[in-house]
Formats: C-alpha cells, sequence, structure tokens
C-alpha cells in the first residue's frame, strides 16, 4: 500500500508538471513572451468569472504562495482587469479582459483537442471517471487534519 500511494504522490506531481510544459509549448507556439504558463492556467480557471484574489486560491486555480505577483503581471500586460470591490473596499476582484478571454480560449481548445485525442482508444471517459474518483478520495483524505500530526512525526 505505501508504495502505491508514493507512487501517485509521484505521478501527481509529474502530471502537473508535464501540463505546465504543455500550457508553456503552446504560448510558445502561439508567440506569446509576456504569459508564463502558470499565468494561463489562472486565466482558463477564471474564465468569464469575475473573483477576488482570495477566490483564486480558495478555489484551487492557483496553488502558489505568491498569487498577488501573477496578478500583477497579468494586469500589467493586460489580460485581467482589476477593480476594488465594491463591497469591500480593501480587497480586489479579477476578470480576463478581451486579451486574457483569448488565451483562455486558446487553453480550453488545446484541452479540447487533447480530451478528444484520449477517447481515441488512449483512455476511456469510465477510466478517467475512476482516476477523479481515487483522487478526489485521497483530496479528502489529506484534507481532513486528523490525518496528519506533529505527534506522527515526533514518533519517527
Amino acid at each position: 500500500m505505501k508504495a502505491a500511494y508514493l507512487e501517485i504522490i509521484t505521478l501527481v506531481e509529474r502530471l502537473h508538471r508535464q501540463c505546465l510544459e504543455v500550457v508553456k509549448a503552446e504560448l510558445e507556439r502561439r508567440g506569446i513572451r509576456d504569459l508564463n504558463n502558470v499565468q494561463a492556467l489562472i486565466l482558463y480557471n477564471i474564465g468569464n468569472e469575475e473573483l477576488s484574489v482570495g477566490e483564486l486560491t480558495q478555489r484551487g486555480y492557483y496553488l502558489g504562495s505568491n498569487v498577488s505577483y501573477n496578478v500583477k503581471k497579468m494586469v500589467e500586460n493586460g489580460y485581467l482587469i482589476q477593480e476594488r470591490s465594491p463591497h469591500d473596499r480593501r480587497s480586489f476582484h479579477v476578470r480576463a479582459s478581451e486579451k486574457g478571454t483569448v488565451i483562455c480560449n486558446g487553453i480550453g481548445h488545446l484541452f479540447d483537442r487533447h480530451a478528444e485525442l484520449l477517447s481515441n482508444d488512449q483512455l476511456s471517459e469510465e477510466t478517467l471517471a475512476e482516476a477523479n474518483k481515487a483522487l478526489r478520495r485521497l483530496q479528502q483524505f489529506w484534507s481532513t487534519s486528523s490525518h496528519y500530526s506533529t505527534r506522527s512525526i515526533n514518533a519517527a
């Protein structure tokens, strides 16, 4: 069990990095130099929504610690529009600009092509659904704080 558990952790990390490389290659193919792969995925996840910067991390649209930096760069480069929240003047909302929507749609088309290629005898929808189910259970396991504690680390 431990070997399978450690393998899935490694695979998830590797898959995330490979996905970022695929997005990076798509940006390079399009000649886009003022946006990185992480920022492109943020735009894709924002889609047509208007979100606070905090919601980007709460919803899992950004996993790093420097979301403010990435938002600032996307605003500076014209991919995001940032406005003060009308309800809480301390927070800001962001949405994709026209330029950002083009990127969002382009990444969406890339993922559409990938899904189509995968469905051509690579992986079935059922197989992917089972993988998603297992990964969601692992996420739920990790999000339950009772499963990890300093006691178990200190006991080792």
